[in-house]
């Protein structure tokens, strides 16, 4: 029988962690039929993968995707990438529960925490649920190019419940609160979710400066809450977990893996929580894991959950700039693109911005670097590729060698304010790490500050194939059957007979970023950054063709995830 697809002559790497092959793949319906030698004749379309790796879709476990499936069924950027099935609703953050007339509150504290536009959410989405079950059938509703599920929020639900009194740091919660609360969690777990997420971020407030919901909580009020996940013995814990303390120096590591330990083995369920390497907390990553995986060994099941890139804010020449701070440009920031390079060209404005910026010390640009339109795109840097460096090596102060970047790039160029894993041997120990888990790409937030979500395309390209840190089929594993098995996406993650067929075809060679860059796509025409990748030559969801080359095929295959199928 002549199959449907047929991807021939490449070499399959699992995604169990087992030696690479050469093999075809068969595919029919949305189902990997044959692994192995694939008589291609007849076949309905043959991609020929010759010299290329053939991978499962990676799965990303932290998404904030949340509202942009409600206008971009590709989730871009993820989609460039590889990523062919998403978690959302981490962080706590969720559009549901929620009452009626309240999606302002919802959606104002989703731009204060995670960056995404107000308007662009309200505007975005219809609103016509009340209960997680409810978003989910409307999500389910959507045209999707890529798998997606998602985590009910702790913010939501105590909002729900408790209104706005549980934004207050001495709030706490009544028993009748905590039952709602946690008769909430049930109902989602009950309609699909996949577990349930908190926020402890120190960095996370509602707009009027307040934490958001449940960081100053008792951790018994987790246990309670999180109660039905034990029962049922399905879904699992995610937290954005508070390490720092307020307004001092020092840590509270210990404290918070001792709770989150708890709960897990109470629950025996998984608890993933965000790392990352931060300055200011000096070694803390390297004890997190040392904490976590002797708590596994005593039952817990633990799961740090980091990047394998550093996370930085971007400044480009189209939204924020490293030049907003200084009066001379105040006239500027009104202007689009064009009128902003036009504007920098004329010889009495670049005199006045040079003057007013060489005035200020060149300290801050010590830790800025420069991502120039010609040259590949790193996240790995040395002290010689930053904007300072730069501009002692052309003689000139910081400013203006900016500004001869921006004119030579026509406003391309990026400047990466790396603000956590800053240490490249930080990152290094967290992945290869076997307590870890890869997370972190936080698609869809952070929209004008942030672009991580090109993260298995840099772990690929640089930690496995020119670091050679990871081996192939253990960074495939990282990425694709070690998140899916996580959070529980059956039959997804592995390249064999009876799985979904969300695959990649790679030619790591070539793999490679492309600049970050702003479009103008969302709600409104509001502002984000994206980034491409080449080198990942197809992209398959659910045995349909979805991204060839880069280019969205048409196809929007991908489905609503719930736990309950």
């Amino acid at each position: 029988m002549a199959h449907e697809l047929v991807i021939s002559g490449g070499t399959v790497v699992d995604g169990t962690g087992t030696p690479a092959r050469r093999a075809d793949v068969a595919v029919d319906g949305d189902r990997i039929t044959a692994v192995g030698e694939v008589d291609a004749s007849g076949a309905g379309r043959v991609i020929d993968a010759e010299g290329r790796i053939v991978t499962p879709g990676f799965v990303d476990l932290h998404s904030h995707l949340d509202a942009q499936v409600g206008w971009d069924p590709t989730m871009s950027s993820s989609c460039w990438h590889g990523v062919t099935s998403v978690v959302m609703g981490n962080c706590g953050m969720t559009f549901a529960p929620v009452r009626p007339g309240q999606a302002e509150v919802l959606a104002t504290a989703m731009e204060s925490v995670e960056d995404i536009p107000a308007d662009c959410i309200l505007d975005g989405l219809d609103w016509g649920w009340e209960h997680y079950g409810e978003y989910l059938d409307a999500v389910d509703a959507l045209p999707k190019g890529i798998n997606a599920g998602g985590y009910v929020g702790d913010v939501a639900v105590r909002l729900y419940v408790a209104g706005d009194a549980a934004c207050e740091p001495d709030f706490v919660a009544s028993s009748e609160q905590l039952e709602a609360m946690s008769a909430e969690v049930a109902a989602a777990l009950g309609a699909g979710a996949f577990g349930y997420s908190i926020s402890r971020s120190l960095f996370h407030r509602v707009p009027d400066g307040r934490n958001v919901p449940g960081t100053w909580s008792d951790p018994s009020e987790f246990f309670v809450i999180a109660a039905p996940l034990g029962r049922l013995d399905r879904g699992v814990l995610e937290s954005a977990p508070r390490y720092n303390l307020e307004n001092q120096p020092g840590d509270r590591v210990d404290e918070e893996l001792s709770w989150m330990a708890e709960l897990s083995a109470a629950l025996a369920r998984p608890f993933s929580f965000n790392l990352q390497q931060i300055g200011s907390l000096g070694d803390h990553y390297r004890r997190v894991m040392e904490l976590s995986a002797t708590a596994n060994d005593r039952g817990a099941q633990l799961r740090p959950q980091i990047t394998p890139r550093s996370v930085g804010v971007l400044f480009s020449f189209a939204a924020n700039t490293v030049l907003d701070g200084l009066a001379a440009f105040a006239p500027l920031k009104e202007l689009d693109l064009a009128g902003r390079l036009a504007a920098i060209r004329d010889p009495l404005v670049r005199t006045r911005l040079i003057e007013e910026g060489s005035a200020q010390s060149d300290a801050p640009y010590e830790s800025m670097y420069v991502m120039r339109a010609d040259e590949p795109v790193t996240y790995a840097y040395g002290e010689e590729d930053s904007l300072a460096a730069l501009a002692r090596r052309r003689g000139v102060s910081w400013v203006e060698a900016y500004l001869d970047e921006v004119v030579r790039s026509d406003g391309r160029v990026i400047v990466n304010w790396p603000v956590m894993n800053q240490q490249e041997s930080a990152i290094e120990e967290m992945v290869t790490s076997d307590v870890t888990i890869l997370g972190l790409a936080d698609a869809g937030a952070h929209a004008t500050q942030i672009m991580d979500a090109s993260q298995p395309t840099w772990l690929l390209s640089h930690w496995v194939r020119d670091r050679g840190v990871l081996g192939l089929e253990d960074a495939v594993r990282r990425l694709t059957s070690d998140t899916a098995g996580f959070i529980g996406y059956r039959d997804r993650g592995v390249v064999t007979p009876g799985a979904f067929a969300d695959l990649n075809v790679i030619d790591l060679d070539e793999l490679a970023l492309e600049l970050p860059e702003i479009v103008h796509d969302f709600p409104g025409d509001a502002p984000r950054f994206v980034q491409r990748a080449r080198g990942i030559e197809h992209t398959i969801v659910n045995g349909q063709p979805f991204m060839d080359h880069g280019e969205h095929t048409g196809a929007l295959s991908g489905r609503l995830l719930r736990s309950t199928d």
